[in-house]
């Protein structure tokens, strides 16, 4: 098994995305401690998850809201009291945010949803990170999505704290590589989930490519939730050790491969985001200063 006697905290872990991710690192052999704000849900989905994998033993959870720093300390407080080390984290938490263009939208929602969406990445990284310090290896997965890589009309709140996410994913991997510790981000791809109902609301402003690359995606015979959990298990597996600082798309990139391209991306732009430049594209603008 790819993640036998690991320890993993799945924060969004009561449906969608953050389910099947702990759902398939039960598989392979990881304990789970979910989170999520509602209680009950967060209930039947432990219940369930562990009714499938019984031999893990129950599946931990924790109501929490990500942006209360309280309530994410009450998370790693019980991954501490119940595992002797953390080893994974995946943040899945995240929301769509309010519809429209920025001049229109109710503030406090747009200011909310980036909470979620960026605080409310950055506090448990903040956490994960130093206990990983602390044992010398670890492995961090924050869920993006297409927000960070190409403008979202209409969807400002969640295309900005999106792009933060994987800024933020970059940052921290250099800063934890001395201690072994890897950090990616994944593009879960098109799925059926409640944001993606807000996608759908305003397609229109996004553009005939949206919909082409969600139709291309459905043609694909591996279903949208398992491939990018599969990927995360990739992530959180000694497989993809030293492969940090990357945006993944779980839909479009060869991550199968990954393992064997491991020199070309360390220490390449590759799967990141960069300033393009007239050079890049074969342009030579001379500064009227010259």
């Amino acid at each position: 098994m790819k993640l036998e006697g690991r320890n993993a905290i799945v924060t969004g872990g009561s449906q969608g995305l953050g389910y099947h991710i702990a759902r398939h690192f039960l598989a392979e052999g990881a304990s789970v401690l979910i989170c999520a704000r509602h209680s009950e849900s967060l209930r039947r989905a432990a219940s369930t998850l562990s009714s499938g994998a019984p031999e893990r033993g129950p599946v931990l959870w924790e109501e929490a809201d990500v942006t209360s720093e309280a309530d994410v300390d009450r998370v790693f407080q019980r991954a501490a009291k119940e595992w002797p080390g953390l080893d994974i984290l995946v943040n899945c938490a995240g929301v769509a945010g309010p519809r429209g263009e920025l001049t229109g939208v109710d503030w406090q929602d747009w200011k909310r949803s980036t909470d979620i969406n960026l605080y409310g990445t950055a506090y448990p990284c903040r956490l994960a990170a130093q206990s990983m310090m602390a044992r010398g290896y670890g492995k961090i997965i924050n869920i993006s999505g297409g927000g960070a890589t190409k403008p979202l009309p209409s969807l400002s709140a969640y295309a900005a704290s999106k792009a933060g996410m994987v800024r933020l994913t970059e940052t921290l991997a250099v800063e934890l590589q001395p201690h072994h510790v890897d950090v990616n981000a994944v593009a879960p791809g098109v799925l059926d989930t409640r944001i993606m109902q807000h996608f759908l609301e305003v397609k229109d402003q996004l553009g005939p490519g949206y919909e082409k690359e969600a139709e291309r995606q459905s043609k694909d015979p591996m279903p949208a939730f398992d491939r990018a959990a599969q990927l995360c298990v990739f992530l959180a597996s000694a497989a993809s050790d030293g492969i940090s600082g990357k945006l993944i798309s779980a839909a479009w990139d060869p991550w199968e491969t990954l393992e064997s391209h491991r020199e070309q991306l360390a220490g390449s732009d590759v799967y990141t985001l960069r300033r393009i430049v007239p050079e890049d594209r074969g342009w030579v603008w001379k500064s009227s200063k010259s």
